[in-house]
Parts: C-alpha cells; sequence; structure tokens
C-alpha cells in the first residue's frame, strides 16, 4: 500500500518525507502498534539510531516480558546461557 501526502504537506509540516516517515515510525511505536523491528525500518534508521532517537524523545523502550524470554530461548539455543 502506498500512501501520496502532496508536497504542500509537507512544506506546511516543515518536514522531508524522510522526517515524516520518522515521526509516523516513532508515533506508531511508541502506541505500541509497532515492533521496535518494524519501526525503525519505517524510519529508515539503524537499531542504534532507533534506540538513540527514542532515549532523545525521553520514550521508554518497549521491552515486555515474552520479549525476555524470547531472548533467553534463542541464547539457550546458541549455547550461551
Amino acid at each position: 500500500m502506498s500512501v501520496i501526502i502532496p508536497d504542500d504537506i509537507l512544506t506546511a509540516a516543515g518536514l522531508s518525507e524522510a522526517e515524516l516517515k520518522r515521526e509516523i515510525a516513532i508515533m506508531l511505536y511508541q502506541q505500541g502498534k509497532l515492533s521496535t523491528g518494524k519501526a525503525r525500518r519505517l524510519a529508515g534508521m539503524n537499531l542504534i539510531e532507533f534506540q538513540r532517537e527514542l532515549t532523545n524523545r525521553r520514550i521508554c523502550i518497549n521491552y515486555e516480558v515474552e520479549d525476555l524470554e524470547a531472548d533467553l530461548e534463542t541464547l539457550r539455543k546458541l549455547g550461551d546461557l
């Protein structure tokens, strides 16, 4: 799906296309509608850049118990735990 936003809207908002994508990604992440991976991809940022941007905006990183359990399981499979 593509969304077309007229240039005059971007100009009025004072945003470039990349900046608008970043704003949308962060908003959806903050609302819990996008995972970190999907949000950072939409924002066009790597993980560290995205986390840094969240920190600069004082937005908590969503890391649920399920995320921890999945990470622990991955470490067990890799033999690191």
